[in-house]
């Protein structure tokens, strides 16, 4: 078995709330920290669609609300073919076609078959390697929860028995390994759709929600596009995992 790996952390600095934001590295892998005031607390693992770096402000601006309004330690990582990190050769060339897909006019769900296979595969051992780390931080304690990337989320929740909830954004394509996960898992489940994304066929969501294995799953479907979650999904989002994790 390989050694676990140490954190560094490589700078720090404090937020408004008490929350301290923390730049880290957990081995070779980049990763953020966001550490309420009071702890130990509860670990949400917060992931982007299709490996956007963990610097995306969209996440940042999650993570901190999540850290500062509920008090939990929250935590990201990019992971192998997220952010600056190397992409798996299936990736660049998944890329390519995309491009040229969409150019074209082309249906986008073939190519992004491999492609999210392909960086759900490279993120998955990173993320697992990420949370035995994390786990032992003297701020953590208890269940764990997940927010963000579908995929992943599948993936993470199929692998991982620490991971007790899971909130998903619908809006990424979510490969056929992970679409057969699901029919397993019993962990409670919050899956917010975007009734008119764009390229992220509704079907595909709803077939996801049915099919979940649980009977503890909640649906939160909202008019409008892709960047158009109201922001009060957010606190939903965040009574969600209270519910789960406290």
């Amino acid at each position: 078995m390989p050694a676990t790996p140490a954190l560094t952390v490589v700078d720090e600095q404090g937020l408004d709330g008490g929350v301290v934001e923390r730049d880290v590295m957990i081995g070779d892998v980049p990763g953020a920290l966001w550490v309420p005031p009071s702890t130990p607390a509860p670990l949400v693992l917060m992931a982007h669609n299709n490996g956007l770096p963990r610097t995306d402000a969209r996440l940042v601006a999650r993570a901190r609300w999540t850290a500062t309004t509920h008090g939990y330690v929250v935590a990201t990582v990019d992971a192998t073919g997220c952010g600056d990190r190397p992409r798996p050769p299936a990736v660049d060339r998944a890329r390519a076609d995309l491009r040229r897909a969409a150019q074209a006019g082309e249906p986008l769900g073939p190519v992004l078959e491999p492609m999210v296979t392909a960086l759900v595969a490279g993120a998955v051992p990173d993320w697992r390697t990420a949370l035995a780390v994390l786990v032992e931080l003297p701020e953590v304690t208890g269940p764990v929860g997940y927010s963000g990337w579908a995929a992943l989320g599948i993936a993470l929740a199929a692998a991982e028995p620490r991971i007790e909830a899971v909130a998903l954004f619908a809006g990424g394509h979510v490969p056929r390994p992970q679409r057969e996960q699901v029919r397993d898992l019993t962990v409670p489940l919050l899956l917010l759709l975007q009734w008119d994304d764009e390229g992220n066929p509704r079907a595909d969501a709803l077939d996801l929600f049915d099919a979940w294995g649980g009977a503890e799953k909640t649906l939160h479907a909202n008019a409008g596009g892709h960047l158009g979650t109201p922001v009060f999904e957010l606190e939903d989002s965040g009574r969600f995992l209270d519910r789960h994790l406290r």
